[in-house]
């Protein structure tokens, strides 16, 4: 959620930090902060709001080779310039940014209250800070590394110190810490996006990890002061990832960098010799797979609902039991992890602390848990036995698409791999290749309809509330293209399972109430046409979201976004899509920030 990044080297950090701070804004923040270690001493500037309001309270000098900055997303306190980041101890010699929260923040407060220590925000990050203070010696590691065992609760945070003017210690614990290496300069940060312009050599921490950071290198250790070793990785993108091109928005970008996404996903995967999928990092054999006797599916927000539509492509192609539910809730209902069982963790980020939590949970139950992810070294993706990287690319809107995309894609090809070790036929398996195969330039064709799309949402976004209604897996795409409108254009949109609308919502339906339904072609489509008449005999508008050539919709329906055909199993997949581009141009109508929702962050990572 929040974002950090920090710089030790011989060149001016504050452009370095800046420039950081803009390519963490994707994540969602209210406030935003540096520190600067200069020749006059600890220099902290902070604001509320976007950067350009911290850049215009820049003094003209503010000159040093050490700095740290932030941007804040509230949970203690709200945001305020106060309550922004870096914060700082009583003396003002020692900054620090930190992302999480520290959960007996309050019990510490008191003691310092006690000593008669004055705090100056509402923040459970300046009692770290003072608590840091209290054990300085003369060492700024040992000072952070006793501080971190006195508390509880999460954390990634940066810490420097005027009178240690070369070094910054960062640790972290349920919140990611990434250093960044340069030559004969440092870089730390907690999304690889804050350093791809300057290096393409990334370490990530580990929990329980503090390191040592300088200008000509690192080490690390544990909170005990054992030594570690950590492997580099090489990122595989550049800056130019941030670039939105011709596009107005990367949200928009990103919607139309689905084929290539879909196609990466595909890349080296579809076995055509034995019609199945070759996924080598599931670190599972054949007869393991048998085995199994239950599939369940974790996540949050859009990844939850990409989660949701696996299960039932997974139960659909392998015949095995497969449900999805909201990860948070599942480790809090101390679930039965069953030795027959599979888990999948799906998190675009990798990041995403309730999914992480339930991974953690699994495996400390003796649970085997797969990562569905797409930042490679990502924690989620570390904690794993094995799982599938969906390679979709850089994603810097907050409101996911394209990795949404290339996760069903993923899940689709597992299920694959699982069917056709079990009990799916080869030749049902070789339809499957060829669909997946298709996607790419359906996607496409899907695109292409963009200008009808915008026509309708035009008229849409007049509307306060909405519906989208499905069966079965078109529920699912309803449940995420009603999360995509509330996420962007801020309407109000529900979504129901079409059979649910006579036990309730249809006292709502109106001509004032629009309704989205996703109506695949299928065996559930009489059934949709059905509550489809409902709606109509309540003179409520319908967008209908379906395949070619069904007069029936037509007739039913005040407009249709046609979608091409593919396997029934993947209509997910394309059906989505159309979804992204009406919540698009309802948010652009409405005049709203559709790369940075209000209240919303990329990754969450905290509780």
């Amino acid at each position: 959620m929040c974002g950090i990044i920090g710089y030790v080297g011989p060149q001016q950090a504050l452009p370095i930090l800046i420039s950081g701070l803009y390519r963490l804004e994707y994540r969602g923040y209210d406030s935003a902060g540096v520190a600067i270690a200069t020749r006059s001493g600890l220099r902290v500037q902070k604001a509320e709001g976007r950067i350009p309001n911290l850049e215009s309270r820049l003094p003209k000098r503010m000159r040093g080779g050490l700095g740290i900055g932030h941007t804040r997303w509230a949970t203690h306190g709200e945001p305020t310039d106060l309550n922004a980041h870096p914060h700082t101890d009583s003396s003002g010699q020692l900054a620090l940014v930190h992302n999480g929260i520290i959960e007996n923040a309050a019990a510490l407060r008191d003691e310092f209250v006690g000593q008669g220590v004055e705090f100056r925000s509402e923040t459970d990050s300046e009692v770290l800070a003072e608590l840091i203070a209290a054990h300085w010696d003369g060492d700024l590691e040992a000072a952070v590394r006793a501080a971190l065992l006195a508390v509880e609760g999460t954390y990634g945070i940066a810490v420097i110190d005027q009178r240690q003017p070369g070094q910054i210690i960062v640790a972290r614990n349920g919140s990611p810490v990434i250093v960044g290496l340069g030559e004969r300069e440092m870089f730390v940060a907690s999304d690889v996006a804050a350093l791809v312009r300057h290096t393409k050599q990334v370490v990530h921490l580990d929990d329980g990890e503090l390191a040592v950071v300088e200008a000509s290198g690192f080490r690390t250790s544990t909170l005990d002061a054992r030594p570690t070793e950590k492997s580099t990785l090489t990122v595989s993108w550049g800056q130019e990832a941030y670039d939105r091109g011709e596009h107005e928005h990367f949200f928009h970008k990103e919607i139309f960098e689905q084929p290539e996404a879909c196609e990466r996903t595909l890349r080296g995967r579809l076995d055509l010799s034995f019609s199945t999928a070759h996924l080598g990092g599931l670190n599972l054999a054949a007869r393991e797979l048998l085995e199994i006797r239950r599939i369940v599916l974790l996540g949050a927000g859009s990844a939850y609902y990409a989660a949701s539509a696996g299960a039932q492509m997974l139960e659909t192609l392998t015949r095995v039991p497969a449900h999805a539910e909201p990860a948070a809730e599942f480790r809090y209902r101390d679930p039965v992890i069953e030795k027959d069982a599979l888990y999948l963790a799906v998190s675009q980020s990798g990041e995403t602390f309730d999914t992480l939590a339930a991974v953690q949970e699994i495996r400390r139950k003796g649970g085997r848990v797969l990562g569905v992810v797409n930042s490679v070294g990502s924690t989620i993706a570390r904690e794993c036995d094995g799982g599938i990287y969906i390679h979709a690319g850089v994603e810097v809107s907050v409101t996911s698409t394209k990795t949404y995309t290339s996760t069903l894609v993923a899940l689709a090809l597992l299920a694959l791999h699982i069917g056709r070790i079990r009990d799916l036929s080869p030749s049902r398996g070789r339809d499957l290749i060829d669909a997946l195969r298709a996607l790419p330039s359906q996607i496409e064709q899907v695109l292409a309809g963009e200008d009808e799309i915008r026509a309708l949402a035009r008229g849409f976004a007049q509307h306060a509330n909405a519906f989208f209604i499905g069966r079965a897996a078109a529920y699912v795409t309803a449940r995420e293209g009603a999360q995509k409108l509330k996420e962007i254009s801020y309407i109000h949109a529900e979504a129901y399972p079409a059979s649910e609308l006579k036990h309730g919502p249809l006292a709502l339906v109106g001509p004032d109430t629009p309704t989205l339904a996703v109506a695949p072609h299928g065996p559930l489509l009489g059934k949709m046409l059905s509550s489809m008449e409902e709606i109509r005999a309540r003179r409520g508008r319908i967008i209908a979201l379906t395949h070619p050539d069904e007069p029936l919709v037509e007739s039913l329906s005040d407009a249709q976004i046609v979608v091409p055909r593919s396997e029934p199993a993947l209509d997910p997949i394309l059906m989505g899509i159309p979804l992204q581009l009406l919540a698009y141009h309802c948010a652009r109508e409405l005049g709203r920030d559709i790369d940075k929702p209000r209240n919303l962050a990329k990754s969450v990572t905290v509780e």
